[in-house]
């Protein structure tokens, strides 16, 4: 009688574990990333009052089976699902990530390496990528030398400080124009003024240009168009062709042409003539001055279909042989010197413009009736947006893409790549073990971390602007506590209903 005390005791003790379970659970309800344990209970310690006998064939008697009672209850496992996706937050936060996939993010706190599933970033006082659930620093792989991903061992990600504080000025190198050119429109006659194009692009230390281009059409043909620079304006606003000279009319001062720059500008096979060109007293230049000289490019459309043809002097002789729809802009015939960013004198072209020069893509304009007016709009950058340029620019921000890349975004339009979120995976999840505040340790039984991780894309993706919900449901805990009070409730009736028995003999004597 006295085994059915200790029976009755172990059954309290499972189901006060089982309750405190529960509790966790639902004090965890709303954590982020959060995974509810479930309770599995295990009977124990058998004791055998007789033993298993087989027939006799000799007597005929049946076998018997054993005579065993159980001595009470034990806890089996404590099972955490920690495989999977859960439920999503939406928080619109862009330094919040959900981990869709089976992985789990890679931290570092006091020098030692836990995973968690919580996903709610942001920097601390260095700039470094941290859990803001629990103060870990973040893990990933950073960029090399030449900004590509650096897939070694995952380390911490700094994203603020030094260089990636700034961006870099960036020259422009290509210019895309868009549009129609209206053969009746007054100004692109042959007898009109031009048709004018400002171009802007940026100098390599990040200041503004605009090439002041005049699109007009030739005497002989409706269908071509001489092309021609009339001026070139600086970040100042005024015209770039000219300079002041201090020893000029006597020590007194006065403008004169920027040879500098005016002798080097060339559009296609075409140089500005700056020998004629003549200043006025406020520093402009006088436009009836304004010539090209050697080969005029020329922008030549389909006379039927309006459809864009070649540009340059003629088909086979571009600028860029392997585009019939590019037409090269230069404005310095040298790279700029060594040490010179920003250049000593920023009026000196062979100091700001790239040698490359930049190559204007003519192919997506036309020649359609367009009520006799033009319409043309330059952007800078090639067909993919590449190579626009941009001024100098400070860190403004950061976007973290699906697959954990992190951009920093500046001031000036650019993006850099700063590093990628590197993930874990484990063999067997449920293994890991918990060491508080949403972090897990790897143990024998999960499987061991390699210390560089892999790509979120190996295994899913992140969700951007979402956290991870906890996966406890209040309603299965409430059921699971019903049952788990009955069970106490059961094995405690076990207990005072045995010590009833127990007084009963007890009273035998009396």
């Amino acid at each position: 009688m006295m085994r059915s005390l200790f029976s009755g005791i172990s059954g309290l003790k499972v189901h006060q574990t089982r309750m405190d379970v529960i509790g966790n659970n639902i004090s965890n309800v709303n954590t982020v990333g959060f995974r509810g344990g479930s309770v599995n209970f295990t009977d124990v310690f058998y004791q055998t009052t007789q033993g298993a006998s087989g027939p006799n064939a000799e007597t005929g008697a049946a076998g018997t089976n054993a005579m065993q009672i159980g001595l009470g209850a034990n806890v089996a496992a404590i099972a955490v699902d920690l495989s999977g996706t859960g439920a999503t937050q939406r928080t619109d936060r862009g330094m919040d990530l959900m981990i869709n996939g089976d992985a789990f993010f890679i931290v570092r706190s006091n020098g030692n390496t836990y995973f968690t599933k919580s996903g709610a970033l942001d920097l601390d006082a260095n700039g470094t990528l941290m859990c803001t659930t629990n103060g870990a620093a973040v893990l990933g792989w950073g960029v090399d030398a030449n900004g590509e991903i650096r897939k070694d061992m995952a380390d911490t990600l700094t994203l603020r400080g030094g260089a990636n504080e700034y961006s870099d000025p960036e020259a422009t190198t290509a210019v895309t124009l868009k549009g129609n050119i209206d053969k009746i429109d007054p100004q692109v006659l042959a007898t009109g003024e031009g048709y004018p194009i400002p171009v802007n692009v940026f100098d390599q230390t990040g200041n503004s240009y605009t090439v002041k281009m005049v699109v007009q059409q030739d005497a002989t043909d409706v269908s071509k168009y001489n092309l021609s620079i009339s001026d070139v304006i600086g970040p100042d606003g005024k015209t770039a062709l000219t300079v002041w000279d201090a020893t000029l009319n006597n020590n007194a001062g006065g403008w004169k042409v920027n040879e500098a720059l005016a002798k080097v500008i060339k559009l296609g096979e075409a140089t500005l003539d700056y020998s004629k060109l003549t200043v006025n007293e406020d520093g402009s230049i006088d436009t009836s001055t304004l010539a090209m000289s050697g080969t005029i490019p020329q922008l030549k459309f389909d006379g039927d279909s309006g459809e864009f043809t070649w540009v340059g002097a003629d088909p086979g002789q571009n600028a860029d042989p392997d585009d019939a729809g590019i037409l090269l802009l230069k404005m310095t015939d040298a790279e700029p010197a060594v040490g010179t960013t920003p250049p000593k004198d920023p009026s000196d072209p062979n100091n700001a413009f790239p040698a490359v020069g930049v190559k204007i893509d003519f192919s997506n304009l036309t020649m359609y009736a367009g009520g006799g007016v033009c319409s043309v709009k330059p952007n800078r950058g090639d067909k993919n947006n590449e190579n626009a340029g941009h001024k100098y620019g400070t860190l403004s921000g950061f976007t973290i893409q699906q697959d954990g890349k992190i951009y920093g975004k500046f001031s000036n339009g650019a993006s850099r790549l700063f590093g990628q979120i590197a993930v874990a995976t484990f063999a067997n999840p449920s293994g890991l073990e918990a060491v508080g505040n949403s972090m897990y340790a790897a143990s024998m039984n999960s499987g061991d971390f390699d210390g560089v991780g892999i790509d979120i894309s190996e295994v899913g993706k992140f969700s951007v602007g979402a956290l991870e919900m906890s996966d406890v449901d209040l309603a299965t805990e409430f059921t699971t506590m019903i049952t788990t009070q009955r069970g106490f409730q059961a094995n405690s009736r076990v207990i005072t209903t045995t010590d009833s028995m127990l007084e009963e003999l007890v009273n035998l004597k009396r």
